[in-house]
């Protein structure tokens, strides 16, 4: 497939590059050219466009081009959940709710539940996540069927998989000749690991020499548990055991303490927040503006549809800068280009996707248009500071993933129509939580 999208505002997220009119040429699932009308250059490539045969030309029409967005933390077959258990604190969510639902889940339902989340990824702009859950194949095949690009996370704790099968995962999936899957190391938390557990898992990934992600100090409960517990922080209990030796990531990182932050630090790990999440539980608003003044990188996350409840990267961009200025009283906390930022780049190299970071000759075609001619966008004063503080979910056009449309103006390419998805996962939330 040879594809060429033209007349189009585009913001490469390159460095020092600005939002410039101009065109993408792909080829299979791969950027070959990124032309700047206002390059004085351009002429030379009229004449080899002429000649090439183009299997699809899309006029983008003056709307912006961007590369898609990266949920860097998310839980998908938890669709079934969506507004189901609300209203309380984690560990009741968890344990009372969460946990007991979900262990009636068969791996069709884990496939079609994956589906319906897929879905609403595309219509906000996302061509990646970073999906933590058990049933791995059966999500791995959900995301496969829809074309859809999924760097799968390590669930791995006291109730939940083993070291082999982990280990098996790991190899299958990156090994996997299919580029549009790869497997990080995780597991679920240090309090639904015991610690005979957390050394092995820290043993695999010393032996792959792999980074390891987890959920780590999402609440001040956890926080206090684990002190009542090991005499220390999560993070630093998580550090002794050499959990972070060679990288990784933590989800939420609420409530670290000020040692915290040089451990994070050292050891390069990326944070990784999903302010919606914790507001809605109640969990806290995460230290950003300090993570950015010790330069920690950040990347953003939804969390799971049952504790969002949307799967919408414009609501977690806008919360991010939005709660950093209320709480400093600083109106320049976190300003929008640091956000973007996050939700592209630093995304795509926390999750191992630094081929997905840009719009840049090499790159993989993952990215989305933002329809401009609507009012929220009007005037285009700032169009990238408009994407953050009034952009929406309505904005988005299209989304390409790996060189193929699969959203546009309101329709899916995902192999299968939407209704019978959302009529699977209806069945399954009746049938399970009846």
């Amino acid at each position: 497939m040879k594809v060429r999208i033209y007349n189009g505002r585009i913001l490469t997220m390159v460095v020092g590059e600005d939002i410039f009119m101009g065109e993408l040429w792909i080829e299979a699932d791969t950027i070959c050219k990124v032309i700047s009308y206002e390059d004085t250059a351009v002429c030379a490539d009229e004449k080899r466009k002429q000649e090439i045969v183009w299997d699809q030309e899309i006029d983008a029409k003056g709307n912006l081009i961007l590369p898609g967005f990266k949920n860097a933390h998310t839980h998908s077959p938890m669709t079934f959940l969506r507004s189901y258990a609300d209203d309380m604190s984690l560990q009741r969510w968890l344990n009372t709710c969460v946990f007991p639902a979900e262990a009636k889940l068969t791996d069709e339902d884990v496939y079609w539940l994956a589906r319906l989340a897929i879905l609403e990824y595309l219509t906000s702009g996302m061509t990646t996540v970073f999906d933590m859950y058990f049933k791995v194949p059966s999500g791995a095949k959900a995301f496969l069927d829809s074309g859809f690009r999924n760097v799968i996370c390590g669930n791995m704790n006291d109730h939940i998989g083993s070291l082999e099968q982990m280990e098996a995962e790991f190899l299958r999936y990156n090994q996997d000749e299919n580029v549009m899957l790869s497997y990080q190391l995780g597991f679920h938390a240090e309090y639904t690991t015991r610690e005979e557990t957390l050394k092995e898992i820290v043993a695999l990934s010393h032996k792959y020499k792999s980074p390891l992600y987890t959920h780590c100090a999402e609440t001040a409960y956890e926080v206090a548990d684990c002190r009542k517990r090991t005499g220390m922080t999560p993070v630093a209990y998580l550090d002794r055991l050499g959990a972070f030796a060679y990288g990784g990531g933590l989800f939420h990182g609420v409530h670290p303490e000020e040692a915290d932050f040089d451990i994070i630090k050292k050891r390069g790990l990326y944070v990784i927040t999903n302010p919606a999440s914790n507001l809605k539980l109640a969990s806290g608003i995460a230290p950003i503006q300090a993570y950015i003044e010790k330069e920690i990188p950040l990347a953003i996350g939804t969390d799971g549809p049952a504790s969002n409840n949307g799967l919408d990267m414009f609501r977690e961009m806008y919360l991010v800068t939005a709660l950093q200025k209320g709480i400093h009283g600083d109106p320049a906390a976190v300003p929008a280009m640091e956000v973007l930022k996050m939700a592209i780049v630093t995304g795509a190299h926390g999750i191992g996707l630094p081929v997905c970071d840009s719009l840049a000759v090499g790159k993989k075609a993952d990215l989305i248009m933002l329809d401009l001619q609507q009012p929220n966008m009007q005037p285009l004063q700032n169009i990238a500071k408009n994407v953050v503080y009034s952009g929406s979910k309505s904005n988005v056009k299209m989304t390409m993933i790996a060189g193929k449309i699969r959203y546009r103006d309101g329709t899916f390419d995902v192999g299968v129509d939407a209704e019978k998805i959302y009529a699977k996962a209806n069945q399954i939330a009746q049938r399970i939580l009846r």
